[in-house]
């Protein structure tokens, strides 16, 4: 979806949030394997806890919003 963005904010704040969500994931894949020390990030979407829910929810709709917007102007 970040690819697809005309405008460069809209790109690169896809890829800024597709990096987050890589990041989160290989740390926790990593402290489950025990490659990685246990460290408190929280799981996407998963976690207990309202601040890590609120924080990638708030992330991906506005991400989602970008995209509609560039939907808009397609027609």
């Amino acid at each position: 979806m970040a690819e697809r963005q005309r405008n460069q904010f809209a790109r690169v704040y896809g890829y800024g949030v597709a990096g987050i969500f890589t990041i989160h994931f290989f740390v926790n894949i990593g402290m489950v394997l025990g490659l990685l020390p246990t460290v408190g990030i929280p799981l996407p979407f998963v976690s207990y806890g309202g601040s890590g829910l609120w924080g990638f929810t708030v992330l991906l709709f506005v991400f989602v919003k970008l995209d509609a917007h560039r939907m808009s102007y397609d027609h």
